[in-house]
């Protein structure tokens, strides 16, 4: 028996750990039940299943979110409007977020598919310094799509 109400830690029968226990109104709990003689605790039961939840609550509340931003391009996207584009994509990458940029074909414009593909490329090689390429081009219907993820903060 180990823990912080054992007044000598050591093998115990069970019958005096379980008075031990009840003498001071607490639970006996089997840590290490595999191990040979078994490791047991005398604690507060619901205290610690309550302290377990809210470290978990704690933990997953400071995992980080990954939130990912859509920029839309059209096959003849002009350059006044790539810039903008540009700079949106940049401030989300500083950010931390995610960019999925795509190309949008409407009609017959599919048949400028290559041309979708390069200003895709364009789009990843100018943003190369606030975040990488995760997924390279790829046509999925009517859409070409493309993942940047930013870069890790030193």
């Amino acid at each position: 028996m180990v823990g912080d109400n054992v007044p000598e830690q050591g093998i115990y029968p069970l019958s005096e750990a379980l008075r031990m226990a009840e003498e001071r109104e607490l639970d006996l709990v089997e840590i290490a039940p595999s191990s040979d003689p078994p490791v047991c605790k005398i604690l507060d039961y619901q205290k610690y299943v309550y302290q377990q939840k809210k470290k978990a609550k704690e933990q997953k509340s400071n995992a980080s979110k990954v939130v990912i931003k859509e920029i839309r391009f059209g096959p003849q996207t002009d350059e006044h409007d790539f810039q903008f584009k540009l700079n949106h994509a940049k401030s989300f990458l500083q950010e931390g977020s995610k960019v999925k940029a795509y190309v949008f074909f409407r009609g017959r414009s599919i048949l400028f598919s290559e041309q979708g593909e390069k200003l895709l490329l364009r789009f990843a090689l100018e943003l190369e310094e606030y975040g990488k390429a995760e997924q390279m081009p790829k046509l999925e219907g009517k859409r070409m799509i493309m993942m940047l993820a930013p870069n890790k903060k030193k």
